[in-house]
């Protein structure tokens, strides 16, 4: 029987302009590392991923080869080029990994500035999308949802219950994900902002699997700060998971 393979697609191809430093943010060093090597060592490190390749950004892909080398990222096989968009450089991603996998393997997209990423959620991801056929790793929403017309004044609330926030990985099968991108290319579709944005823009339902607080986006200064904490945090013994 063959056994479905999956390959973690890790998109590095953003300038970082939000977080205003001379280099892109997942080249950023924290604790004598790069940003991007701990997102790559989650993947390496988990035992379901067969192969890792990144999309990244131009003029930085001899640096990433050479921190791969430095860190030991043996499952980094493809290094692909960026987009002028995150739809195009996953689209240019994923049409490369077509190009060596088979259509029922499991791709999961990742963002290269999400460093926190655990076993439990990789999993998680891999198990909704083999049940479903795709998985995007999502938190409840625990803040209370205002809704406002002007940004000044509210205009209502909306039930929390009825919302999620989005994470990455995002999740599916190489074949079905490379044609959602060639009918979003024909319908003009261009500059959804994710994947699973793009599944629903065109019509496909959406399937959950479960996140982390933790799993945060590197976006801005104070987002690097919350990461250094997390990396020297340890979790008292007297707490419930």
């Amino acid at each position: 029987m063959y056994e479905m393979a999956n390959i973690a697609l890790v998109i590095a191809g953003g300038s970082g302009n939000r977080m205003h430093q001379d280099i892109p943010k997942q080249f950023l060093i924290v604790y004598e590392r790069p940003v991007i090597i701990y997102t790559l060592e989650a993947f390496e490190r988990h035992p379901e991923i067969d192969a890792i390749a990144v999309v990244c950004i131009d003029g930085w892909e001899r640096v990433l080869e050479a921190y791969a080398k430095q860190f030991n990222i043996s499952k980094l096989k493809y290094i692909i080029p960026g987009g002028t968009t995150g739809q195009e450089s996953i689209r240019n991603g994923v049409f490369e990994l077509e190009k060596h996998f088979a259509p029922d393997d499991i791709v999961l997209i990742h963002d290269a500035i999400r460093p926190m990423l655990s076993p439990e959620v990789i999993s998680d991801c891999i198990r909704v999308t083999r049940k479903y056929g795709n998985a995007t790793v999502v938190v409840p929403c625990a803040e209370a949802i205002m809704q406002t017309d002007d940004g000044e004044k509210s205009t209502g609330s909306y039930p929390r219950d009825k919302l999620k926030r989005t994470q990455t990985p995002q999740a599916f099968h190489i074949g079905e994900i490379c044609e959602l991108h060639r009918e979003a290319l024909k319908a003009g579709i261009t500059s959804s902002v994710a994947s699973c944005t793009l599944m629903i823009e065109m019509g496909r339902q959406v399937y959950f699997s479960a996140g982390s607080e933790k799993n945060i986006k590197l976006t801005t200064v104070d987002d690097i700060d919350i990461f250094k904490a997390l990396l020297r945090t340890e979790r008292s013994s007297w707490l419930k998971s």
